[in-house]
């Protein structure tokens, strides 16, 4: 039985017991601490937790996950995996315990002619939590499964919990038996991997308290109401019922896994035994065919590659494949090669993977050339750095994996991989603490700002009273009073003046940031009080929470407010969130409908929008998309907004953002009607002209397959505008030239200059090597080494100590020597080492020393044994670094 025909039975089963079918969300999870959406229950949280009124009592999935944390155990056995499918039906307070496990066994067990998956009623065990007699009872007295084949396990095994305080409820398990010869009988308690699980029932019917660990936590008592979540593993039924070893060779998986082996000549024998001489190209082949499908599904969801996040993820998935089939001896591009066989496998599930192909392949196909082109920079610096390290015994110093990654682009996992490989370790922590700076400062930022409502639970009470009633979008001002004032995670009853709040209205006319619109800012006053609102956001759906300072006064809780937004910065924002729809329109007339958006930020006279595009937008096609949005703010375009159902936008036309959860009902921005018509909640315009004008400031990658715009608009244009007017008069008038002349004279003055700066440079040289005979005579006999040490002083780059070094190694002759060379340039001081033949037969290597001195100067460095150079921030020790290389020298014996 293919994929396809278990998912379609899967949901008509359920339908046909009055369950509402729920399309799978999208990978990228809805939910802030999660990147990815790691089970099938994920999109039903909301509803299990009772913190949204569901749409429906009955529900049925097929949900796609990602689980990433065991990457590096992917291929190493045939249970792990990245990408899943998870069957799962849900009850939110109708069916309970009887429902769902007489709806289990039935579809299981029922013949495949009539619907049913046609297992064998006397293959399948089951396991219930140790206390839960409910359920053993049902599955013996009601389904007549034979008490020796339930058996009873304790919390760790089968009750369910998201570990800390909430819904909880035990579990049963359904599992089958593979038979004898693959382990020993007993049952699942005996052994797991003759009894494979295949559904999980969970019922939840309590409410635990704090502990820690799977089995240490309290039971408060039951809940008011009792669901069901429940989970079959598409992909170990599909093992079960096309009768195959395990999932690598069920029908998604095995055509790429055989296309990877034939492209690069291996057999693929399914062995997890690394004894056996198969096993290193077995593990290859698995790597390949789970990351290929699962950089498919990612980007078919709206995921790009990039440096941190979800597109990091991605990015190491797609690495990690290609270097997998790079070590089984394929050298040439793969993807255009496995993707489409992956497409093929997935779409009778997924159809939009054929459909989207073109978009999906472009991205993928980007992102493995880039790839290459870093192998084959990187590759060799990392060869010197791992030789040099095994020479010396030590592991990889956190220096070479930092120039690696920052110089050559080379990811620190990848690193990581072949040292290890190699048998070295990585200093790692060296790495994390030279990257800090660079990678992490905006990562912080945002960090900070999710992390202002962790912990939940104060808002999901509050939000429990109904959602925060949104005025804003037909007016500014509004009254309305206060439903709860939260001070550092908890309710209080009042506020006082200075004190910073989170804030909760019946009624709010403020935007709370979503959909790249930045939150709305203004005053909130009563009797007696000022409230100044900086930011709103919703941690709970549906929940406006406005942070906000007391300003004046005090602030009681259930107090009469009159909520005023800042008008003109709404204005300047909603500006610029019409404009980034302009920009978005202006892409797909300009370069066409795959220019699709992957995210966007606006906020009062600024916006940037990301699309997806695989080249960076030449001079003409920058100033086109200018001029066409220009055009469209001059039309004076009317801006319609209309609230449809999901289906009916769809069929309109409108376009969405990847990956971004909507609700039945949608809410449709249009821009002169089908010229600009997107699924939008933000704040608009009601005519293109009120923008004013829109400038763009700039374009530029943001990672491989990724462009990203950024523009001002009103105000801030015309600002931008007056600026550069300015400039240019001021410039006109140092250069005595009309402002038409003015790029040709500055062009031929910058001609001057660098024609200048290279005979500077030259000059520099030439008396560098003028030098160069007064300096043999500074040559020292260290430990039988001719050495020259010698500090050059101000010099105008690494080149020129490049190149007396080098001079001044050719004129010691052919006894062993070895030259270092320090100066400063641009501030920052540099260090060159080369050696001779001579002196390298004796053990004297340029890149150890460089990296003693680079050590010394605050930085570090790396080479080859013959030449090698280094940098640092401390110009004031040069000649400690100096002294540093002869002395190691010296000691080398």
């Amino acid at each position: 039985m293919k994929s396809q025909d278990i998912a379609r039975r899967w949901i008509d089963f359920f339908v046909a017991k009055d369950h509402t079918a729920v399309p799978s969300a999208s990978l990228i999870s809805s939910d802030p601490s999660l990147l990815f959406t790691v089970a099938g229950m994920v999109p039903f949280i909301p509803y299990l937790t009772d913190r949204e009124k569901p749409p429906y009592q009955r529900a049925v999935s097929i949900q796609k996950c990602i689980r990433t944390g065991d990457i590096d155990e992917v291929g190493k056995t045939v249970r792990h995996g990245t990408f899943f499918q998870m069957c799962g039906n849900f009850s939110f307070g109708d069916y309970f315990k009887e429902g769902a496990i007489a709806y289990a066994w039935e579809l299981l067990t029922t013949p495949a002619a009539d619907g049913g998956f046609g297992l064998p009623a006397e293959r399948l065990w089951v396991t219930v939590y140790h206390e839960d007699e409910e359920a053993l009872a049902i599955w013996r007295d009601r389904i007549g499964v034979p008490a020796e084949r339930i058996q009873k396990l304790g919390k760790k095994d089968n009750y369910w919990s998201t570990g800390q305080p909430g819904p909880a409820g035990p579990c049963s398990e359904i599992f089958y038996d593979r038979g004898p010869e693959y382990g020993v009988e007993g049952g699942p308690a005996a052994d797991d991997t003759r009894y494979i699980e295949i559904w999980n029932l969970v019922f939840m019917q309590y409410q635990r308290g704090e502990g820690t660990g799977k089995d240490d936590f309290e039971i408060l008592g039951e809940l008011p109401k009792k669901n069901i979540d429940t989970g079959l593993g598409l992909e170990r039924l599909a093992m079960i019922l096309q009768g195959v070893e395990n999932m690598y060779e069920t029908d998604q998986l095995r055509p790429v896994l055989d296309r990877a082996a034939a492209l690069s000549g291996r057999e693929y024998t399914s062995t997890e035994d690394p004894r056996d001489p198969h096993h290193v190209d077995d593990v290859r082949l698995r790597v390949v065919a789970d990351h290929v499908r699962s950089a498919l599904m990612l980007i078919s969801d709206g995921v790009t590659p990039s440096n941190e996040g979800r597109g990091y993820v991605l990015r190491r998935l797609i690495r990690r494949a290609v270097r997998a089939m790079r070590l089984l001896g394929v050298d040439t591009a793969v993807l255009p090669e496995l993707l489409p066989v992956s497409r093929d496998a997935m779409k009778g599930v997924y159809p939009e993977v054929e459909t989207d192909f073109g978009r999906i392949s472009r991205i993928a196909y980007a992102e493995e050339r880039a790839f290459l082109r870093t192998i084959t920079s990187g590759t060799a610096r990392l060869d010197e750095a791992v030789a040099s390290s095994r020479a010396a015994g030590r592991a990889l110093s956190g220096e070479d994996a930092f120039t690696l990654h920052d110089t050559y682009g080379f990811p620190i996992d990848l690193t990581l991989e072949i040292a290890g490989e190699a048998g070295l370790a990585v200093d790692e922590e060296r790495f994390r603490s030279l990257m800090l700076e660079q990678r992490q400062r905006a990562q912080q930022d945002a960090r900070q700002k999710k992390a202002g409502h962790a912990d939940l639970t104060v808002f999901g009470q509050l939000n429990a009273a109904g959602s925060t009633v949104f005025t804003g979008y037909d007016e500014l001002t509004t009254e309305s009073s206060v439903r709860g004032i939260v001070r550092g995670g908890e309710l209080v009853p009042f506020a006082a003046q200075g004190e910073e709040i989170d804030l909760v209205l019946e009624a709010t006319p403020f935007y709370a940031e979503a959909g790249g619109q930045a939150a709305d800012v203004g005053l909130i006053t009563g009797d007696g009080f000022v409230v100044e609102v900086l930011d709103v956001q919703s941690p709970v759906k549906g929940l406006s929470v406005h942070r906000a300072v007391v300003r004046e006064g005090e602030l009681p809780q259930e107090a009469r407010v009159l909520a005023e937004v800042d008008r003109q910065r709404r204005h300047s924002g909603e500006q610029a969130h019409s404009g980034t729809h302009i920009i978005h329109a202006a892409l797909h007339q300009i370069l066409g409908p795959d220019a699709l958006q992957s995210g966007s930020f606006n906020k009062a006279g600024y916006l940037r929008f990301d699309f997806s595009w695989g080249e960076g937008l030449s001079g003409a096609a920058r100033s086109e998309v200018e001029e066409v949005a220009n055009l469209a703010i001059r039309n004076d375009f009317g801006v319609q907004t209309r609230t449809m159902a999901l289906d009916d936008a769809k069929a309109l036309g409108a376009t969405s953002l990847f990956g971004e959860k909507y609700g039945n009902s949608v809410r449709v921005v249009e821009i002169d009607g089908a010229w600009s018509r997107e699924l939008c909640g933000g704040t608009h315009v009601e005519s293109t002209a009120q923008i004013g004008t829109l400038t763009l400031l700039g374009e530029q990658s943001v990672g491989s397959g990724n462009r990203r715009v950024e523009a001002l608009v009103g105000m801030e244009a015309f600002r931008h505008g007056a600026a550069e007017r300015a400039l240019v008069s001021e410039l006109t008038e140092m250069f005595r030239v009309p402002s038409t002349q003015l790029s040709e004279r500055i062009q031929s003055t910058v001609a001057r200059l660098r024609a200048a700066e290279k005979e500077l440079e030259k000059l520099r040289r030439d008396q560098l090597a003028a030098r160069a005979g007064e300096l043999l005579a500074q040559a020292t006999d260290v430990s039988g080494i001719r050495v020259l040490a010698h500090d050059a002083g101000a010099v105008g780059s690494a080149d020129d100590l490049r190149g007396l070094a080098l001079d001044l190694r050719g004129r010691l002759g052919d006894g062993a020597a070895v030259v270092a060379v320090t100066g400063v340039a641009n501030a920052r001081p540099l260090v060159l080492v080369a050696t001779n033949e001579a002196a390298r037969a004796a053990g004297v290597k340029a890149g150890a020393l460089v990296r003693t001195a680079a050590g010394i100067l605050g930085g570090g460095g790396g080479g080859k044994d013959d030449v090698a150079q280094g940098g640092g921030q401390d110009t004031t020790k040069t000649a400690e670094a100096l002294s540093a290389v002869v002395r190691q020298i010296a000691e080398r014996a």
